[in-house]
């Protein structure tokens, strides 16, 4: 049995009541001198082994012996990379090696990385389960709960291409609303024979790819229905990944726009600089770089099914669908204050990391793309599920861009004039 760098209450806790891995300390001095760095470079095998030895990794592989996938258990059942060339190819998730090796954690948030991530909505506001109830709104008071931080997942079946994760948990809002939860978490690799039919392709010669997907769905296990006046709650995928100077991520959207604020919401951490954050007559494009601190959003009114990132300097690209149910506008505000519309929030999210001040370490640098289910009143036994679908895509721009057409409706040239470097 394996351990992640958690307090010992914790983890007597977690090993009374799943069966699920656990975390691994290492010795802080035996890892000085390892590579703390994050880079493709480092091969999907290197992160591999580097987990192992504070996690439980479970592999899932496809027929062909490329398409693999990493997954923690300990870390809510979470994606931690993958690869589309095997063993040796490049791992596409962002991993936090620095996370690991200093054997702490914290009580606010810990970024130990991973391509999908699964969290609750809302982040703020007065039905915040992110703030205790009456705090004030500031990073001091903020708390990722500890159900989607730093507790595991329970494994209740797997096949060499699919796991089942299970948790049940109570959780309270900003309100005082409880809530009784039951989440099942299925994490399933698409076969590499099967992802040209998700992509609208005959021809994938040249190209590696790999795909999967992770069906979320959350219950409401308690005898009271979820109601809007007192809060409700929404399923959160984040995915973490290595960025470069050349990282573009774009998101397609609906309707005409004649600014960028007509189509974005970019108040999250302030304005983005007008150079980081583009749109034309097809999409937004937003720098992913990791080096200027921002988040973008876009409405269920102006977001599509799709979104995702070119990685120009090293051939990749990203996409995510997610089933975004239509005619539904309902989604929650994650904004850090007491709102006047808590059900106005954002379908899909962007963020790129970057030093929070001058002269601070930023947490990456990674970039994210996000999606969310929409806000469900909930009767007792009523569940919402949530379907995130993450592709990595590798080879020569030409071969890329009959896929960056059909999903996302621009190609690789306009994409990288795009925004200025």
């Amino acid at each position: 049995m394996k351990y992640l760098s958690i307090p010992v209450s914790a983890l007597v806790i977690s090993a009374l009541l799943f069966s699920a891995c656990s975390v691994k300390k290492q010795n802080t001095a035996e890892n000085a001198g390892a590579d703390s760095t994050n880079v493709h470079q480092n091969g999907f095998n290197a992160d591999v082994e580097f987990l192992k030895k504070y996690t439980d990794i479970m592999i899932l592989q496809d027929s062909t012996g490329q398409s693999k996938i990493a997954v923690s258990p300990a870390l809510q059942g979470r994606v931690m990379t993958s690869t589309s060339q095997g063993d040796t190819g490049p791992g596409y998730g962002w991993i936090n090696r620095d996370a690991f090796l200093s054997g702490d954690t914290s009580s606010h948030f810990n970024a130990f990385g991973g391509e999908d991530r699964f969290w609750l909505g809302p982040e703020g506001g007065q039905f915040a389960i992110y703030f205790a109830p009456g705090k004030e709104f500031s990073l001091d008071n903020w708390h990722v709960p500890r159900l989607i931080d730093l507790e595991p997942f329970e494994v209740a079946a797997a096949t060499p291409t699919e796991i089942v994760f299970t948790r049940n948990a109570e959780i309270v809002n900003y309100s005082g609303t409880p809530f009784n939860i039951a989440i099942e978490r299925k994490v399933r690799l698409i076969d590499q024979r099967h992802i040209p039919d998700h992509l609208g392709i005959n021809d994938a010669t040249g190209l590696s790819m790999v795909a999967y997907e992770t069906i979320n769905t959350l219950k409401n296990t308690g005898d009271k229905p979820w109601r809007k006046q007192t809060g409700l709650l929404s399923v959160w995928i984040l995915g973490m990944f290595t960025p470069s100077d050349n990282t573009t991520v774009i998101i397609p959207y609906r309707g005409k726009a004649d600014s960028v604020s007509h189509v974005v919401n970019d108040r999250y951490f302030g304005k983005v600089p007008e150079h980081r954050l583009k749109i034309d007559d097809k999409a937004v494009y937003f720098s992913g770089d990791g080096k200027h601190r921002s988040k973008i959003g876009l409405s269920p009114q102006r977001s599509t099914e799709w979104l995702g990132s070119y990685d120009a300097d090293n051939g990749v690209l990203t996409l995510v669908k997610y089933n975004k149910p239509e005619g539904v506008t309902d989604y929650v505000n994650s904004f850090w204050e007491i709102q006047k519309q808590p059900y106005g929030g954002d379908a899909v999210n962007a963020y790129n990391d970057g030093p929070p001040s001058p002269g601070v370490k930023p947490m990456g640098p990674f970039y994210e793309l996000e999606t969310s289910s929409p806000a469900r009143e909930l009767e007792p036994g009523q569940s919402v599920t949530h379907i995130h679908t993450t592709f990595h895509i590798k080879g020569l721009p030409e071969k890329l861009d009959e896929i960056m057409t059909n999903v996302l409706g621009v190609d690789s040239k306009r994409v990288t004039g795009m925004l200025s470097r």
